[in-house]
């Protein structure tokens, strides 16, 4: 029958393929994504080493710029000039004209600063009274103001001792009156000798001026730039929401201040409030304690990188159409045929003996396909030949089981008949017995004697005529006895043939067993070539595991049929056995019978003289008037005659209760010959594949 062509998961082409597609899909895979997580981040160590320079330069910049204004700073706190005109403003006997030209020359020398420099919003003089009217300011400045928090911040620069204090970005100066952002740096210029003369000196810088020196210095395409204090909140920032407020993105303590002989990192990766991955570098400022930290999303460097990401699924596309190409041919070289083998191997288990394979290649498989060939022919022989033995076992033991049955019959008949015999014989011993004590009425009874004569004389007829049938029927059974000796002979020859067929059948099983162990040799050193090839032998390492477990399943299948060759054998084996059994039964059962036809003969002739003396008996009656004297010695003869008779009878009847019983083992062991011909026959009716069934499904229909 035509078997549906499927593919299945356990089927070894669909395993290679599995295998080739999946190794070659995770190799192109892991390289194209190792090569785009490796380029992604050589992109970002390379930018994050470009963007540190750059920071380290800006930081410079904004180095340079403070170190300036803390100069100009110390410049007014050690201006003598200066100091002795804030002296004179402060002195109470100075006059009118005095003081507003000491003001005047004041207010001069700061706005001349503030001119000279287009950075600055402006610069104070603020009196340690905070009092409007003791203050110095450039043209263009606001007022002051007295809040809370502006006092707090004069407070930190009293704290200072006459060091420069650094104020963060406001978003409308120190003061918050201004309309633009400001940096402002304040210090306290000390006078010793009259404390009264002592100022705050604010120097306020624009924002855009940081902005304009920043400029220059972009991280990315989206990156930021801040400047964060000691405690990591903002000081500097384009939006004035951040201004002041606590910086999501900030470098650890560790990593602005590095441990003695630790090279400073000043790049990092961090996360910003929108969950979106940043590449962060920062430089620290010698002024104030601040850090200058500019970040950029890392999507902003790898946008190059993701091409590589397109690439690699390109790649693998193209891989998976290549696998596929590949692993179908793997499919049509070895897995097809694998599984038509299979197929065929599994027909040959159900007992159809006619598959065959078509593979005309000379590979393992051709070879495989071959063999597989020759091993169905031989089975398919022996399967032959042991239906044919085991038919003509069937029908021998057919003739002796009816042979059996029909000397049973004959046996029971005869032991009826010798039954009969024995009523009769001591029916006619109660006769003479009677008849020696009415001696003196003999002559009233003479007419039943006559007719008890003639009954005698029938009955010694019919134990003739079933004595003559009795000895016909014991040469038939020993012809017919001889015959089965012959034919058990004959099972014996056809056995010793069988054992011989198994024998070759083992002798055929040896060299496809070698032949197993070869190829599981050949598999292993097929994987060991394959491992020192490297990379390039692994799909060969899968094909030489696969070769091998199929060699391991025709191991199983060449054990199977080992196995029924074993029980076929062991089969033939017990019928040797019950057929040596069966012989001396055989024999013994001719030697009886033979005896028994000897005593049919013993019988005829006790028989005969038995007549004779019926004879004698009725020329005694019809001369009885003559002989009456005589009638004593007439009568102790004809009880002799009867004693003899009965005790033949008996003895007959004995053989035949004998012959009766070896009928009946006979019949028994036919039977049980019977039986195993039966057992013989169905353990190879699951052959079909042999001479005799020429329509069983041919290889074609089964491929």
């Amino acid at each position: 029958m035509k078997r549906q062509r499927s593919l299945h998961l356990q089927s070894v082409g669909v395993k290679l393929f599995v295998i080739l597609f999946s190794t070659i899909l995770l190799l192109s895979s892991v390289l194209g994504l190792t090569s785009y997580y490796a380029a992604k981040g050589i992109i970002t160590d390379e930018v994050a080493a470009a963007s540190s320079q750059a920071i380290v330069q800006a930081a410079d910049k904004l180095d340079f710029l403070f170190v300036e204004y803390e100069a100009l700073s110390r410049q007014f706190a050690v201006d003598q000039a200066l100091k002795a005109d804030l002296e004179a403003v402060n002195d109470p006997g100075i006059g009118i004209v005095a003081k507003v030209a000491t003001e005047g020359r004041i207010s001069s020398k700061l706005d001349a600063v503030k001119s000279s420099d287009e950075r600055l919003l402006g610069i104070r003089l603020v009196s340690r009274s905070l009092a409007e009217v003791e203050s110095y300011k450039t043209s263009g400045v606001t007022g002051i103001r007295t809040d809370e928090g502006i006092l707090a911040r004069f407070k930190q620069i009293d704290e200072a001792k006459g060091n420069p204090v650094w104020f963060p970005v406001r978003p409308t100066g120190f003061f918050d009156t201004y309309s633009e952002a400001s940096l402002t740096m304040g210090r306290l210029l000390r006078n010793m000798q009259n404390p009264q003369a002592e100022y705050y000196m604010l120097i306020e810088i624009k924002r855009s001026s940081l902005n304009d020196m920043l400029a220059n210095l972009r991280i990315g395409e989206d990156g930021e730039l801040r400047i964060l204090d000691a405690d990591r909140e903002v000081v500097y920032a384009k939006d004035d929401a951040l201004l002041e407020q606590t910086s999501f993105i900030k470098p650890s303590r560790a990593e602005v201040e590095p441990q003695p002989g630790q090279e400073l990192d000043r790049s990092f990766m961090a996360d910003d409030e929108a969950g979106t991955e940043q590449l962060a570098v920062y430089q620290p400022l010698t002024t104030g304690g601040w850090t200058l930290l500019g970040y950029a999303p890392v999507s902003d460097f790898t946008k190059s990188a993701d091409r590589l990401l397109y690439i690699t699924m390109l790649v693998v596309f193209a891989a998976a159409l290549i696998a596929l190409l590949i692993g179908y041919v793997l499919v049509r070289l070895i897995g097809r045929p694998l599984g038509k083998l299979a197929l065929l191997m599994e027909e040959g288990e159900r007992g159809n003996l006619n598959v065959r394979t078509n593979f005309k290649g000379r590979d393992e498989i051709g070879r495989l396909g071959h063999s597989f060939n020759q091993m169905m022919e031989q089975i398919s022989r022996l399967a032959g030949q042991s239906g044919a033995s085991a038919t003509e076992v069937l029908a021998t033991s057919e003739q002796l089981v009816h042979a059996s049955a029909t000397i049973s019959d004959h046996a029971r008949e005869l032991a009826v008949a010798t039954d009969e015999i024995a009523q009769g014989a001591a029916s006619l011993a109660a006769e003479a017995e009677s008849s020696n004590h009415d001696v003196e009425l003999m002559g009233g009874k003479m007419h039943e004697v006559d007719q008890i004569n003639r009954v005698m004389d029938a009955a010694a007829e019919k134990v003739i005529a079933v004595s003559e049938q009795g000895a016909a029927l014991m040469k038939t059974l020993v012809a017919q006895s001889e015959s089965t000796v012959e034919m058990m002979r004959l099972i014996e020859e056809n056995s010793a043939k069988l054992q011989e067929s198994t024998h070759l059948i083992r002798n055929i099983l040896a060299p496809m067993i070698a032949m197993n162990k070869q190829t599981n040799i050949l598999a292993l050193n097929a994987s060991i070539e394959a491992v020192r090839a490297g990379a390039a032998g692994r799909g060969f390492i899968v094909i030489a595991d696969e070769i091998r477990a199929l060699a391991g399943q025709s191991s199983q299948s060449i054990t199977s049929v080992s196995q029924i060759t074993e029980e076929i054998g062991r089969s033939i084996e017990d019928t040797v056995k019950v057929v040596g059994e069966a012989v001396p039964l055989f024999s013994e059962q001719i030697g009886s019978v033979r005896e028994s036809s000897q005593i049919f003969a013993a019988v005829r002739k006790e028989m005969e003289d038995f007549i004779e003396y019926l004879g004698q008996s009725s020329a005694a009656v019809s001369e009885l008037t003559i002989f009456q004297a005589r009638l004593g010695e007439s009568m102790g003869s004809v009880r002799s005659v009867v004693q003899q008779t009965s005790a033949s009878t008996e003895e007959v009847a004995a053989m035949s209760s004998r012959q009766l019983t070896v009928s009946s083992e006979l019949v028994a062991l036919s039977k049980q010959l019977e039986e195993l011909a039966e057992s013989l026959k169905q353990s190879l009716i699951s052959f079909h594949g042999q001479a005799e069934n020429p329509e069983a499904d041919s290889p074609e229909q089964l491929q």
